[in-house]
Parts: structure tokens; sequence; C-alpha cells
């Protein structure tokens, strides 16, 4: 006996672009679907009732909040709406859902099902803090939030080094001058890079310069509102040019002339020249073998 196919499902996710300043830049069929939504899952409702004044939307749905500590518990929920035939808008308080907000579990769950997901494409603080900081934007990568701890910090940005693409990072006002000081640390003190703070508001405000500068900037003063960090990547050809003894050569004059412990030093060194911090080890540990080799003979 052949099996009759269970029917598609009905539902419609569909993942809505907020404003991310200025509440003109709401893209026309934002009103549309939060106006026939039969669900719309807010990040924040406070902000939702906001935006829906003015844009003039009585919504006919149920407004629910869908935020990090709920997401997890609330996302079943949602996912059966969708299933029996619901049209659920997600919304966060500005930008895009899943990008660093709610959303990712909900999009996940939905394609597994069958549901269909479709977007209202809105503002964007990756693309907006790219487009303004003057640096390439032909190839990119978005990190999201650094980790919150120095340690984590700055593991991951040991990592990414190398990275040849401009990076895009989030961050909060209260960790920027640690975060900034960290990759001046891992991608060197010039590493170009510009602050973006309150994209499209009335206090927008940009920062351009080397990474030391930007954290020494950072330091003088409290820094407000939403950030967004775009660093330059790294010269893939940097480092190229240099034997293993430049390196080593390298490392020995900051370890002297910094006062820096070697680990120090070769992370230093590594982030200025563009290249793995083992290579700049391997060419410290060569040299030192090739001095004992030379004392001995």
């Amino acid at each position: 006996m052949t099996g009759t196919a269970a029917p598609a499902p009905t539902g419609l996710l569909v993942l809505a672009g907020t404003p991310i300043g200025q509440d003109g830049d709401a893209p026309p069929r934002l009103a549309a679907e939060l106006a026939s939504a039969d669900v719309i899952a807010t990040e924040d409702t406070r902000r939702l009732k906001r935006l829906l004044t003015v844009l003039d939307v009585a919504p006919t749905g149920r407004v629910v909040s869908y935020f990090e500590a709920n997401e997890t518990a609330r996302t079943p929920d949602l996912l059966r709406e969708l299933l029996a035939g619901a049209r659920v808008v997600v919304v966060t308080d500005a930008g895009m859902p899943s990008v660093s907000d709610p959303g990712y579990r909900l999009v996940a769950a939905a394609v597994e099902a069958g549901v269909r997901v479709t977007a209202v494409p809105g503002p964007s603080a990756v693309l907006t803090a790219l487009a303004v900081s003057g640096l390439p934007v032909d190839r990119f990568c978005f990190e999201g939030f650094l980790p919150r701890k120095g340690g984590g910090r700055s593991s991951r940005l040991a990592d990414l080094a190398t990275e040849p693409r401009t990076m895009v990072f989030f961050e909060a006002p209260h960790r920027l001058a640690a975060s900034l000081t960290d990759m001046a640390t891992a991608f060197g003190a010039e590493r170009r890079a510009a602050v973006c703070r309150e994209l499209t508001k009335t206090y927008e405000e940009i920062k351009r310069g080397g990474l030391a500068e930007l954290a020494a900037w950072a330091t003088q003063g409290e820094v407000r509102g939403e950030i967004t960090v775009v660093v330059a990547g790294a010269d893939p050809a940097a480092g190229k040019d240099l034997t293993p003894a430049e390196l080593a050569e390298l490392v020995f004059a900051r370890e002297e002339a910094g006062g820096l412990r070697r680990k120090e030093a070769i992370a230093e060194v590594a982030a200025e020249v563009g290249l793995p911090k083992r290579e700049v080890f391997d060419a410290v540990v060569a040299a030192k073998e090739k001095e004992e080799e030379a004392e001995e003979g």
C-alpha cells in the first residue's frame, strides 16, 4: 500500500528588519506585515509599541515577547503556530532578527519542519558601519560580540590576527576600551579601524584611526549607545619578506625596549607582521638554538 505524503505546512515565518535609529528608515512593507500578522514575536514590546504608533499600525494578531531569556522555551510554541498555518512575524528592537538577536533558533526549527521562511529587508548596523568606515568592503566577516572576559576575548582575537578580510564586531559601551586595547595587542597598534556609535541617530559619531589611538580615545570618557567596530584585515604580504632571523630580532628588540615577556613580544610581532604566532615562535626558537650552538663552538 502506497502512503500519502503529508501536506506541506501552510504557515509563514517572516523576519522583519526594523530601523536601527531613525523610524523613518522603516521599509514600507514592514507596516503591512505587522498589520496582517497572526503572531508578532518581538524582542522588546515597548519598542514595538512605539514603532506601531509611528507607522500608524493597529495589529490584529497576538503580540508575544521573544528575547534572549525566553527564546529557547518559546520557539516550540511559535513553531506550533506556524505548523497550524499562522503567519508569524519576528522583529527585534533594532536591525535584522537572528543577527546577534533572537530568531536563529526559530528559523532553524521552521526550516527543519518544512515551513516557508522569508524576510522584510531593512537597516543593518553591520552594513551601515562597513559603508561609512572607510575600510575595504569587498570582503568582510561578521564576528558579532566578543567574549566578555579578557582571557576568552584575547584568545578569540589571537585566532583572527591573520584574518585578511575586514572584520565587524558589536560591542557594549562599558567593554569598548578593553576590547580595543586587546585588539591593538592582537592585531597591532596601527591596524586601521573605525568605531561607529549610534548609527543614523541624532548623536551619531564615527571615530577612525589606529587601534591604539582608538583605545586611548575610548578610555578618556564614558562612551554610550549602540556600538559597531570595524577593523581592517591583515595584510597577507606583510610578513612574507621577513626571514626567520629577522622575525626573531624583532621579538628580541621588543623584549629589550618594552620590557615584555617573550610570549607577549611574540604576540605583538605576529600581529604587526600578519603571521601566525606559531611561525614567529619557531623563528625565535631557531635563533636561540643557533646562538647556543655558536657559544658552544
